[in-house]
């Protein structure tokens, strides 16, 4: 299997977890193509996890580290993982996939493939930001926005299918693609009939087995298959001519909620950026309360809430969970886990604290306010926010518990104005781990880099547990 434009590893993990008749994992991962350095170091982390990993069982020393506060490097200089780190470098490449590097990202592919014995796959999504819809608002007025290379990037996707011919592929993007337009032509259309290769390869929805599916089809919602997130994306399956295939499609499950998937982690409180204590802090989620009060009355709720007693603990480096009851598979919460890393709350400035508070007591009566509702002493500083125009009227706004949560996406990274944690009792945004649970990353899956790059790969990647159920579909296709 080759993974291009990989991300952290989404896509590449749930393939990792399907197993064949033998019980072995189905899929040799022999190359991931990324651009972004702390992601690299996320694939080739797991990569060493995988390669010392015995059966379904983590590595002791990685265990180890997990149930500990140790810093990443303790990991990193043992003999044995250290050496697995450093040879994942022989099949996780950083390069930025273009012209320029064809050459060489020809050569990796070729060297990685050769003396397979089976069929090769190859799974990845070019980057989507400028065929969000989010983003084509933001520049709708940009000139240099119809050459942003990032509309193109698909085409080295296609450069690969044609230099290497894989027997199947999987191309994610986002649902924007479906409208997207380049000087006027829709791309979606053309998008297909280059992948087609000129009718050698299938273009295949997994919602419907039709021949011809329209490109609503190609829509996988994410919350319909066990994924806690309403997380909409269009994902392509691509089968060569000479393989046989019954046009399999995914197989709806339950839901699963926000509460079910965060099920077992720790409460904690977030910390004030400036001038923090645990009496500062408690004062602040108070006025966020006293301000949903008035606002409840204000709506004819007459509904008290009431003064919430305590404070959650700050979070140490690693907390210890409780068991997770959620309807979700065995290996998103490994049993050799005592602890959870990267679980720790952001700082947050004293008015987004008394925000957080507020929306999410309201929030506990059915309540979500827009950023024209919020009331004076809420509202951000600058003067456009009342406007009827104003962008992002949701701008703030609570990941309530009772059904999948909205998309997580990398915006995550730069504040957690749009993640607020549902319970009022810890005031915060989500942390890290969260997102995670949300996007299905197992607990053991460990992101590298300094908080923000956690974010930013947990918020781009595609879920494990969707990537899971498509390999099972692919490897069904290939035997």
């Amino acid at each position: 299997m080759i993974d291009v434009f990989a991300g952290p590893g989404g896509l590449n993990e749930g393939f990792s977890k399907v197993k064949g008749s033998d019980g072995l994992p189905a899929f040799d991962i022999r190359g991931s193509f990324e651009m972004e350095t702390q992601a690299i170091q996320t694939l080739k982390l797991r990569s060493a996890v995988r390669a010392l990993s015995d059966s379904d069982a983590l590595p002791d020393v990685y265990t180890r580290f997990l149930n500990s506060d140790l810093p990443i490097q303790s990991l990193l200089v043992d003999d044995e993982f250290g050496q697995a780190f450093r040879q994942a470098g022989d099949h996780v490449h950083q390069i930025k996939l273009g012209e320029d590097t064809r050459h060489e990202s020809d050569e990796l592919i070729r060297k990685a493939i050769k003396g397979c014995k089976g069929e090769f796959v190859l799974i990845g999504g070019p980057p989507c930001q400028a065929y969000s819809l989010a983003g084509r608002s933001r520049r709708a007025h940009d000139a240099a926005f119809e050459d942003d290379e990032k509309h193109f990037l698909f085409r080295e996707y296609l450069h690969i299918l044609k230099e290497h011919r894989p027997a199947v592929f999987v191309m994610e993007n986002v649902k924007g693609l479906l409208s997207a337009t380049h000087r006027g032509t829709r791309m979606f259309e053309q998008i297909l009939d280059d992948l087609s290769l000129g009718g050698l390869y299938s273009i295949r929805s997994l919602t419907t087995p039709v021949e011809a599916p329209a490109p609503s089809d190609f829509v996988i919602r994410a919350e319909r298959y066990g994924v806690p997130q309403r997380r909409h994306r269009v994902i392509l399956l691509g089968v060569r001519d000479d393989i046989e295939d019954g046009r399999e499609t995914l197989d709806p499950l339950d839901s699963v909620s926000v509460k079910e998937a965060l099920d077992g982690l720790p409460a904690q409180r977030s910390r004030i950026s400036r001038g923090d204590s645990e009496h500062n802090w408690r004062d602040r989620r108070e006025d966020g309360r006293q301000l949903a009060m008035e606002t409840l009355r204000r709506l004819g709720d007459q509904e008290v809430l009431a003064p919430l007693r305590g404070v959650p603990p700050l979070a140490s480096v690693a907390m210890t969970p409780t068991p997770m009851k959620a309807k979700l598979p065995d290996w998103l919460r490994p049993p050799e886990l005592t602890h959870v890393r990267q679980h720790e709350a952001r700082s947050h400035m004293e008015k987004d604290l008394i925000r957080y508070s507020y929306l999410a007591h309201l929030n506990t009566r059915g309540h979500r306010p827009t950023l024209r509702e919020l009331p004076d002493p809420l509202m951000p500083d600058h003067r456009n926010s009342r406007r009827a125009d104003a962008p992002f009227v949701d701008r703030f706004k609570v990941v309530a518990k009772d059904g999948p949560s909205g998309t997580i996406v990398s915006h995550i990274s730069k504040d957690g104005h749009y993640f607020i944690h549902h319970d009022p009792a810890q005031t915060r945004s989500l942390t890290v781990r969260e997102a995670a649970r949300l996007q299905t990353f197992p607990d053991d899956y460990f992101f590298m880099g300094p908080r923000t790059a956690q974010y930013h790969q947990v918020g781009n990647a595609v879920p494990p547990l969707l990537a899971h159920q498509i390999g099972k579909i692919v490897h069904r296709i290939l035997q």
